[in-house]
């Protein structure tokens, strides 16, 4: 599968070009970005052989794309990208709103091309795990607390921009309300968020509040600048005891899961290749039909309508996109 780089992003060598090297179906043929020069560059100093003048003539001449783009142009060209009939690896978040998702999953629904969000720890065995964990010695689950935070204190970063789909929500926010939602398969309600901003309409921390069907409640914690510099993990109450996971989103540098149930307390260490490369592999397996996607866009609806929700329970509006 000739797999091409729309934007010269600082993640795509260890998003995508280093696991290709892990992944024999997977080659990382071609990249385009808004500066050729700096295209031409990355492309010298990762050995990727073509360099487009845009992104549509790339799409023109691979069968897939990873989108690491800022979140205001994730939607755009992941339709373009399936209109061209390519597969499409996209950045989390998948889109800006619930409604670019919409249009993603129905086109995606539509052409019968894999579409998946880049949710990579999804796709180590730790993930599976905890989720055993929970389903099998908790117990009916009562609350689910999910972090993200880390220190961001570069302002001028496209992370804190409005008209990029920017804040703490779409970035971070994003892996702590998609970690939380595993452990119960309903779909949960806001029932409360709190901002603090960066800029006007911009968040740089929020908390948010959740309801599940099954009534149990969720919280996140989502930060790139407040009192929680580095804060990264689960938390989840079951009526027998309850888990906690250090490091869930990264766990090949280091992870600490701790289970206690009926007051005896047990630490596991779950082995696995990196996530990123999980990720890819599962990726080309889908696009040769294997049910391996885990993070498809029907489930990316979903985590993008939770957004959108928390943003208005906080007083700000969802995010839009740029033409």
């Amino acid at each position: 599968m000739r797999i091409g780089i729309l934007g010269a992003a600082t993640i795509a060598p260890t998003a995508l070009i280093g696991p290709a090297a892990a992944v024999p179906e997977v080659e990382v043929t071609a990249i385009a970005a808004r500066d050729r020069t700096r295209a031409e560059a990355f492309a010298r100093k990762h050995g990727i052989a073509q360099v487009h003048d845009s992104y549509a003539d790339l799409l023109t001449e691979v069968d897939a794309v990873y989108i690491p783009l800022p979140n205001s142009l994730h939607a755009r060209w992941t339709l373009q990208a399936l209109a061209a009939g390519r597969h499409v690896l996209c950045e989390k978040p998948l889109t800006a709103n619930a409604a670019e998702a919409v249009q993603v999953a129905d086109e995606a629904r539509r052409t019968g091309l894999t579409v998946m969000e880049a949710f990579h720890y999804r796709y180590h065995p730790l993930a599976e795990r905890m989720r055993e964990i929970a389903a099998t010695e908790l117990g009916e689950i009562r609350r689910v607390e999910s972090s993200m935070c880390f220190p961001l204190p570069k302002f001028g970063d496209i992370r804190y921009r409005l008209d990029l789909a920017g804040g703490a929500t779409m970035d971070a926010g994003c892996y702590a309300i998609h970690s939380m939602r595993l452990f119960d398969p309903g779909r949960p309600v806001v029932t409360g968020a709190r901002a603090l901003l960066r800029s006007p309409g911009v968040d740089r921390a929020m908390t948010a509040d959740f309801r599940f069907p099954s009534g149990a409640e969720g919280r996140i914690t989502a930060s790139m600048w407040s009192r929680s510099l580095l804060r990264i993990g689960l938390r989840v109450e079951g009526e027998h005891g309850t888990m906690k996971v250090f490091n869930h989103v990264l766990p090949q540098a280091f992870h600490r899961l701790t289970v206690t149930v009926d007051g005896v307390t047990r630490r596991e260490r779950i082995p696995g290749e990196p996530t990123y490369v999980r990720q890819l592999r599962a990726f080309a397996s889908a696009v040769a039909g294997a049910d391996t996607n885990l993070t498809p866009p029907s489930d990316s609806v979903i985590n993008m309508e939770l957004i959108d929700e928390v943003y208005r329970a906080a007083g700000l509006e969802p995010r839009g996109s740029v033409s």
